[in-house]
Parts: C-alpha cells; structure tokens; sequence
C-alpha cells in the first residue's frame, strides 16, 4: 500500500512503454523537423498576409508562431 495516497486510491502508473523514452531515429527527426518548417511557412504566409491587409496583431502573432515553430523544429534535431 504504499504506491496509494492517503484517500485510498492507487497511485496512477504511466502506461507507456520503456521504448518511448528512446531517442528518436535521424529519420524521424528530420521528418518532423520538414513537417515544421511547413508549418513555418504557412505561419510566415499569414503573417505577411495580415500585415498587407493591416492586420498587425494577427501579423505579429502569426510571426511569432512561425518563430516557435522553427524553434521547435531545430530542438527535435538537436536532441531528439
């Protein structure tokens, strides 16, 4: 009983298995890393998009989702 909390209940156990916290394959990265940078530019399309169409705060926020986008992408590669 020692996995339970005070109230009774059994403690919740993660119910992934010991694989899912393997570093992912080159190839995996780099697909989801292209995946990204899709998205990236779908994100930097809006934001120009909207800042033609005087729209700056949709503008900045879709500019700023285009840069954590990219952000995302460089940090699956780096450490996967």
């Amino acid at each position: 009983m020692t996995d339970d909390d005070p109230a009774g209940r059994p403690a919740e156990r993660s119910t992934l298995p010991d694989a899912a916290a393997a570093p992912r394959s080159w190839l995996e990265r780099i697909g989801l890393a292209l995946i990204a940078m899709v998205m990236a530019v779908v994100f930097g399309g809006l934001s120009v998009a909207a800042w033609i169409g005087g729209e700056v705060f949709l503008a900045a926020m879709a500019g700023i989702g285009a840069l954590m986008t990219v952000w995302a992408a460089v940090a699956n590669l780096r450490r996967g």
